[in-house]
């Protein structure tokens, strides 16, 4: 899979753009703040509909313009595909496909497959639990563009359940029997779409420890990382849906108290942790800068990895990644990355990106992309 052409008009800084693209490696390079990382934002917002730097729509549409488009040629097993999104902020995106409109975006969702490493992976190390939650739903939907659905209506149901809960805490008395009544029904609901996240991130964490455990290994030799998912659930949980859907049943109804005293969810996904570790101990408070920076690296690997099993290479970016590591690490991230279909790096200047990865480059400067090799 590789895209052999981007169109941008009026996203970010760019009021217009047309870039041909060819497989293997593409370098952009050119001064920071001058738009390369806005050309791979792009690409990556067709494959997940959402950007790695921001998490609403309005920044990526050109200051003054009413919305942006982005289009992508996309060429997989040799079929072509051109996939177009509208970005309306404050109203509905649209989208087509092959220049004829459908009826939801989230219908091109994984026909672009990305895997995207940049200097914001950092808090996926030493972030917040969140971060890492948006990783593994990130990487279900790339892989299984339905759970996008699925995701959606957890959070509607979390909302109203959460809204409930707030209005009864609010009242500082025993809640009535019709609250108690629709807090059963938002119960039922939540346990049915949480038992499906719930299930579908047991499944991923299985099939990621031993690619993360690899990945690791060849870019820090002798170091060992391992990922443990922490359900609020409760422990040793199976995948079976229907199991996991009376766990969650039961662990709602022994937090009900407290829930209802302070007016918010306390069980679910939305509370579950990735746990990333090296050794015996959490990376997160004891991992090395360079340590985070590998195990950061290491899950975006494995996320390529898996998504390569499924069939075909997904797109490879490499945002101003290659700066921020030492010799050693920056060699053997090149070395293990070489090989994918299409890799599109961005880079200050061309001393930045590894031999290894010589290829397409192209000159960034002022808002003007220009092919020099």
């Amino acid at each position: 899979m590789y895209v052999a052409h981007l169109t941008l008009r009026d996203f970010r800084s760019y009021e217009s753009a047309e870039i041909a693209l060819d497989p293997g490696i593409s370098a952009f390079i050119g001064p920071n703040g001058h738009g390369k990382t806005n050309l791979v934002e792009a690409v990556g917002y067709v494959a997940l509909h959402g950007s790695h730097r921001v998490s609403t729509d309005a920044p990526l549409v050109r200051q003054g313009a009413p919305r942006a488009i982005v289009r992508a040629g996309v060429v997989r097993d040799e079929r072509r595909a051109l996939i177009e999104l509208e970005i309306n902020p404050g109203r509905a995106n649209r989208a087509r496909l092959n220049r004829s409109p459908v009826q939801r975006p989230r219908e091109v969702l994984g026909m672009l497959r990305t895997v995207l490493f940049a200097p914001e992976d950092l808090v996926l190390v030493k972030g917040d639990p969140g971060d890492r939650r948006r990783f593994m739903d990130e990487l279900l939907t790339v892989r299984a563009p339905r759970f996008a659905g699925v995701r959606s209506d957890y959070d509607r149901v979390l909302k109203q359940r959460n809204a409930l809960l707030k209005s009864a805490a609010q009242h500082r008395r025993a809640p009535g029997p019709e609250v108690i009544s629709t807090l059963d029904v938002w119960d039922t609901h939540l346990a049915r779409t949480g038992a499906e996240l719930l299930g579908a991130r047991l499944d991923l964490v299985a099939a990621l420890r031993p690619l993360v455990a690899k990945a690791y290994g060849a870019l820090a030799p002798g170091g060992v990382a391992d990922l443990e998912y922490r359900a609020s659930a409760g422990e040793e949980l199976s995948t079976d849906r229907a199991e996991l859907g009376e766990k969650l049943l039961a662990a709602m109804a022994e937090a009900r108290r407290n829930e209802l005293e302070r007016g918010v969810s306390l069980v679910g996904p939305h509370r579950d942790e990735l746990l990333l570790k090296l050794g015996d101990l959490p990376a997160r408070g004891y991992a090395s800068h360079g340590e985070s920076w590998s195990f950061a690296l290491a899950l975006r690997l494995a996320a390529f990895e898996l998504l390569r099993a499924d069939g075909d290479d997904p797109v490879l970016i490499l945002d101003d990644v290659f700066a921020e590591l030492d010799t050693g690490r920056r060699e053997r991230l090149a070395e293990l990355v070489a090989p994918a279909e299409q890799v599109l790096i961005t880079a200050a200047v061309p001393a930045d990106v590894p031999e290894r990865l010589t290829g397409a480059a192209y000159d960034v400067a002022e808002g003007e992309v220009t092919r020099v090799r």
